[in-house]
Formats: C-alpha cells, structure tokens, sequence
C-alpha cells in the first residue's frame, strides 16, 4: 500500500503536540526524529555506542515529527487540518520552531520500519533501562531491562517526559504500592511500575492501537498476573484507587485531570504528571494546587516538567 508521510519540522518543546495532532487525524503511525531525546540525558561515554550519528544529521537542526496516512484517505483535507493545528499551536504557547509542514509519497514497509534505527537501549533512570526488543544489551547489576516495542503507540522511553515519570515512580514506588496510570500509550510506565516492584498496575487509554501495543508489550515483559490494561474512558472503566496516580500527557489534559484524579486515589496518594511544557508549569501547578494537592516536587529536563503532587 503507498501511504502519504506528512513530515513536520519544529522543535522539541513541540513535538509530543505535534504527535497528538497527528493522532487526532487518524495517522496510523508517528516517528519523532530528535537528537535532544539523547543530547538531555546525562549519559556515560558507553551509552553513546547506543546512538545511532544519522539522527544528528537528518539534514534538519530541530526536530522532525513525521506521521502517515494511507491512499484510501481524503489526505489533501487531513493535511490542511494538520497545518491549521500546527499554526494555531503558538496560541497555546508552544514554540513551533519553523512548523514547515512537508509531504511524500512512501511504501508501507519503509515507514514501518525506518524509526527503528534510532531507537537504542537507553538507561533512564538509577535502575531502569528501555531496550527495543529487536535490540541486544547486557543487563548490568541491579538494573531492570524494560523490553518495549511501541509499534504505533506513542512512548518508546527517550522522550525527557518518560524519564521523568520513571524516575518519580521508581522514588515512591514500594512493594505495597497500586499505580494507575492513566493515558498508557505503549504501557512504558505501567510496566516500569512493575518493574520496581507495585504489587498492582493498572493502566487505561482511549486509543484501541495503544491498547493493543500495552498488552503485547506487558506479555513480552513477563507482566500478564501484574498489569491490567483497560480501554476505554478512564471514568467509564476504572473504579478502584490507587496509591499513584501517574499520567504522562499534556499540560492541558493535566489541568482537567486534576479536577477528577483524587477520585482514584487513595489517602495521601501521590499524583505524577508530565507532559508538561515550561511556559505551562505555573498553570499547571496552580491547578493542582487549587484542587488541594500539596506538590511535593518539581523535576524538570530540556523544555519539560513533572510534577509530584500529594493528595491532602
């Protein structure tokens, strides 16, 4: 099947909207190309063996965000939807660097399989690592290897939002904790919750792809009796609270969040959200406050904050 690969050039604060925009259309796949998801991350000298130089070299400084649509689609309507959303992203104040949007026609395969060059093991916190499945890599002492394909999910890991909620997650997470994790996208944070050690994860999405994509990935880590994935509205399908709520989206979605989250938590649970552009961090803090969270801590990397709040 030939597809349409609709490529967008911005910047890094951008391009988790981009993506979502991309989304929203229908696309049935997005390829995020940004060397800052690896210049951010503090690294030794033998993580940059895991690097793949043609990401640095793209031809482009900032970042590229690239998305498909199929021949059968009225692509020339969805595009012109596409670039109206990508301009009217300043309003939101997202810098969207030169917002060039760029088209060209590609085979299925290509696309499918282009991304995965660039995407490498990653250590992204004290004891988690993020490994492609298709990747090998010697897990050292005391590291947790997450084994992750995010086939047309969004969230493979690198992406300084992820790093941010891992690293929450992996300080005040404990064998007696729960985790909901709202907005699970590949099931990246449900499974590192696992991972560290919650003795009940649940995760939920509104997207059937990334539904799909959670519960394969949640089988290829070994996690089926641990993690529960649901699909659906997440006051539809979840009833139960938990010690963390965890969500990694966008500022805007964080601030309507924050008038429902206490619903799913337990006393003094803890609220991590990310996703969260800097211009957008007071906003956003002052949402969570006025709804009675004590925020705990504010982490932030590159253009990108988390926040740990706790329910009072």
């Amino acid at each position: 099947m030939k597809w349409t690969e609709i490529k967008v050039k911005t910047t890094t604060e951008a391009v988790e909207a981009v993506a979502n925009i991309f989304y929203e259309i229908g696309a049935q796949g997005v390829v995020i190309e940004d060397p800052n998801d690896f210049l951010y991350q503090q690294k030794d000298e033998l993580s940059w063996d895991y690097i793949e130089e043609e990401v640095f070299f793209n031809g482009y400084e900032g970042a590229i965000v690239k998305a498909y649509l199929s021949e059968e689609e009225n692509v020339l309507a969805k595009i012109e939807s596409i670039k109206e959303s990508v301009n009217n992203l300043p309003s939101f104040g997202i810098n969207i660097g030169d917002g060039i949007v760029e088209l060209e026609e590609v085979n299925q395969q290509d696309w499918e399989n282009a991304w995965k060059q660039y995407y490498k093991p990653v250590k992204v916190s004290d004891k988690i690592v993020i490994k492609p499945t298709w990747e090998e890599y010697n897990a050292k002492l005391n590291e947790l290897v997450i084994e992750l394909d995010p086939g047309m999910a969004f969230g493979t890991g690198t992406h300084e939002t992820t790093n941010m909620c891992i690293q929450a997650l992996e300080r005040h997470i404990d064998s007696n904790c729960s985790v909901l994790d709202i907005g699970c996208g590949s099931g990246i944070l449900s499974i590192a919750a696992a991972k560290l050690g919650a003795d009940r994860v649940l995760g939920v999405d509104l997207d059937p792809v990334a539904v799909k994509v959670s519960k394969e990935n949640i089988e290829q880590n070994n996690l089926l009796g641990f993690v529960e994935i649901r699909h659906g509205n997440l006051m539809d399908v979840v009833t139960e609270k938990a010690d963390i709520v965890v969500a990694n989206i966008i500022a805007d979605i964080v601030i309507k969040l924050a008038d429902e989250v206490a619903n799913y938590m337990k006393e003094d649970g803890l609220f991590i959200s990310s996703g969260i552009i800097m211009p957008r961090l007071e906003e956003v803090k002052k949402a969570i406050e006025d709804k009675g969270f004590k925020i705990l801590e504010v982490n932030t990397q590159g253009e990108w904050a988390c926040i740990t709040a706790k329910a009072l």
